[in-house]
């Protein structure tokens, strides 16, 4: 066949008198060294069989490479422009030939461009990925971590160690206190406390000692450490009061706890006698909590539905809202000085803002029984709540709907719930005598995690968040499986919801315009406040 037309990539063969005396053979010679050289390029075309094969496509014979012929030859600057233009070297191998390039190129980085149009499939592509991200999150949702047995009857109370993560309190309905250690998931001290109920249990704000009220009309000081080699366990002051004390807090600063029961008792803990005490009413009061921002605010609520926000500088209560149902307990946001959650016996959760309180912020619902204990996130994003129905509920502070709920088929009435200083896990306290530890992510992977899963994970969350109102993503991230009473109980009370907006639609609807008021959902359930 005829041979290829000859440019600058079609080399000739020559013979040179100094290198074939030397080497005994020819080698081939490109257009520009024969340019140089000012030799004729009219030679013969190679034959095909020593052609190389990145421009013929046929074997190439071996050859030695030559030896040069002078040093201009090898470092002269318009040999080497001429090699570079013509892209090869012929002296060198088919591995040398690719070093020599990509030293000789110069690598640009050039930015991406984000330009749409030059990426049409880009959302498809991120939709799958976000799609597979969500499922795979469900598949690896395996929240509960453990648990702490060795109460000998129902756990009533929890309370966290304030400079110690592993270190948690706990007391149950027989007078007994436990300590527990996390980390080794054991029981480190036992202490039998009280006569009767321990109802509440709190650490001091520096971790030295720790303060119980039962049933038995007492508040006890303990200390955190336990007592030495032959030492009886005994409580450091003992404080005995004239009625049951229902429930106790700390001061996050200073010397100072209040206790609650018929009326809210300050305490100094030097003295025996309480330094003030307020009430607003007659009936029992529950539950108080200092505010952990604006520590001179606490909070209280009673049996007679009241809510009940003081000043510590103040002889008097500040004001008070009325709601529909009794509330159980109350929770302060350590991010936000004047926001606060409510649990109540309507089988929901109220935010209300203390500046504001004729209309909550938000109104919480998902739980089917009453809501007993509610607890925040260090970080104010988030709380947890324990309910009558046996399972734990995780709600985002600015939404209705929870984003998690645990449930075990051994797990009894929920009591009390806490949320660890780190953030990562939750504790609950139930009727079964049993300490749960749950995660906090169902899905999040414990341990250390090198640079890449952190990345994927960070950029399989940003995916979901991208596509979280996808109806088959969201149908997906929003499916939990339920107990069987559970579940029953939820479509109950979805009929009898409706029934009762179908009977306020028609209500509406036959009566004189504008006779019946339309409430929003937020106000219906606030009865009144009162300053």
């Amino acid at each position: 066949p005829p041979g290829p037309t000859r440019g600058l990539l079609c080399p000739r063969r020559v013979n040179s008198s100094t290198e074939g005396a030397r080497t005994g053979h020819s080698h081939y010679v490109t257009p520009a060294e024969s340019a140089m050289e000012g030799s004729d390029c009219t030679a013969k075309e190679p034959p095909l069989a020593n052609v190389c094969r990145q421009n013929y496509g046929a074997a190439q014979d071996p050859v030695e490479p030559a030896v040069p012929r002078s040093a201009s030859h090898v470092t002269g600057s318009s040999l080497g422009k001429a090699e570079v233009a013509c892209g090869r070297r012929w002296r060198k191998t088919a591995g040398n030939i690719k070093c020599e390039l990509l030293r000789r190129i110069i690598l640009i980085s050039v930015p991406r461009n984000y330009d749409p149009a030059l990426h049409p499939f880009e959302v498809p592509r991120e939709y799958v990925r976000a799609l597979n991200a969500t499922k795979l999150e469900r598949v690896f949702a395996k929240p509960f971590l453990a648990s702490l047995d060795g109460h000998r009857d129902g756990v009533n109370c929890l309370a966290k160690h304030p400079k110690n993560l592993a270190t948690v309190l706990s007391g149950a309905c027989d007078g007994e206190v436990r300590i527990w250690n996390l980390t080794q998931r054991n029981c480190i001290r036992t202490i039998q406390a009280h006569e009767g109920f321990v109802r509440g249990i709190c650490t001091r704000f520096c971790g030295t000692s720790f303060f119980t009220v039962g049933d038995d009309k007492t508040v006890k000081q303990w200390k955190m450490d336990g007592p030495g080699y032959g030492d009886e366990e005994e409580p450091l002051h003992t404080i005995l009061g004239k009625t049951v004390y229902t429930g106790i807090d700390h001061h996050w600063k200073e010397a100072v706890f209040a206790t609650c029961g018929q009326q809210v008792d300050i305490w100094d803990e030097q003295r025996t006698n309480p330094i003030c005490s307020m009430t607003w009413g007659f009936d029992s009061i529950s539950s108080v909590k200092f505010n952990p921002i604006e520590t001179f605010l606490l909070g209280s609520c009673a049996s007679d539905r009241n809510i009940v926000l003081y000043d510590m500088r103040q002889a008097t209560p500040l004001k008070k809202v009325i709601l529909g149902m009794r509330t159980n307990t109350i929770c302060w946001n350590p991010m936000e000085a004047f926001i606060f959650t409510a649990a109540n016996e309507d089988y929901n959760l109220y935010t209300f803002d203390m500046r504001a309180l004729d209309t909550p912020v938000m109104v919480h619902m998902d739980h089917v029984s009453a809501v007993l204990d509610v607890d925040y996130s260090p970080t104010g994003k988030e709380f947890v709540s324990a309910s009558f129905d046996k399972s734990i509920r995780i709600f985002p502070v600015d939404k209705s709907r929870s984003r998690e709920v645990y449930h075990t088929k051994r797990m009894q009435h929920v009591i009390c719930v806490k949320w660890t200083s780190d953030s990562k896990y939750i504790m609950c306290g139930s009727d079964e005598m049993n300490i749960r530890l749950w995660k906090a992510n169902a899905s999040e992977k414990l341990g250390v995690l090198t640079s890449r899963e952190k990345a994927a994970k960070d950029y399989n969350q940003k995916l979901k968040e991208k596509f979280q109102h996808y109806p088959h993503i969201k149908r997906i991230a929003r499916h939990r499986h339920l107990p069987k009473s559970i579940y029953s109980q939820i479509q109950e009370q979805r009929i009898m919801k409706e029934a009762r907006r179908r009977k306020e639609v028609n209500r509406i609807k036959h009566s004189k315009p504008g006779s019946v008021p339309i409430v929003s959902e937020k106000k219906k359930h606030v009865v009144a406040v009162v300053k």
